[in-house]
């Protein structure tokens, strides 16, 4: 079965360079996104409540992107990646979560926990 693709925007009153540090290292990431991230090459394990799940790093592009791979989903065209948006005009600043549920009763509950680990962020890096 196919996995439903979705997308949420959230502004965070944050600098680009700022963000993209908290996206892309894994010390930063486990101050918000996993009680406990470690890297080794492209894999990273992220580690929540005593599970652990590994994905691979797919793209990584500085002060815009990162996106993986989880390792589980070797069989589909699944991935997640978190985009820092800059507004041309405003010159607001939003992150684009692209994530992948497994049906339509799960993208809610997942777009929730997305904004909630972004609200953590926020909390985080104070914006």
């Amino acid at each position: 079965m196919d996995k439903i693709k979705y997308e949420i925007e959230i502004p965070v009153h944050a600098s680009p360079s700022m963000l993209y540090q908290y996206i892309s290292s894994p010390s930063n990431l486990q101050e918000w996104f996993a009680d406990k991230v470690n890297s080794r090459g492209k894999v990273y394990t992220f580690y929540w409540d005593g599970t652990e799940e590994q994905a691979e790093l797919i793209t990584k592009k500085s002060e815009d992107r990162i996106r993986f791979k989880w390792l589980e989903s070797e069989g589909d065209e699944s991935f997640f990646e978190i985009k820092i948006q800059v507004d041309p005009l405003t010159k607001d600043v939003s992150l684009i979560i692209t994530d992948f549920a497994d049906d339509e009763y799960e993208v809610e509950e997942a777009k929730q926990l997305w904004e909630n680990q972004i609200d953590e962020l926020k909390h985080t890096i104070g914006a």
